[in-house]
């Protein structure tokens, strides 16, 4: 019982990050990694069939998202040395 409800914790914690905006949903989406996926496995998941392909189909869009993510930081972290390197 406590592995389900650790389990419908985290499928609702992943939904309620789904809809923050970009910078927060990429901190929490690491803190949430941390949270549920350091200390255990996705196969420790006890979910109904239908909640599980919930929760990977969030898993992989936010997935999709972080790399989306880091590809647009790297872009303005290299945006913002062009332009200290121009104001030397």
């Amino acid at each position: 019982m406590e592995r389900r409800n650790r389990s419908l914790k985290a499928l609702s914690e992943m939904r309620y990050l789904d809809s923050l905006e970009s910078d927060q949903r990429a901190e929490s989406l690491s803190k949430w990694v941390i949270k549920y996926l350091t200390e255990g496995k996705i196969e420790d998941f006890d979910l109904p069939m239908d909640d599980l392909n919930a929760l990977s189909e969030l898993f992989y869009r936010n997935y999709s998202f972080l790399q989306q993510h880091r590809k647009d930081m790297k872009h303005q972290i290299d945006n913002h040395k062009k332009i200290r390197e121009f104001l030397k």
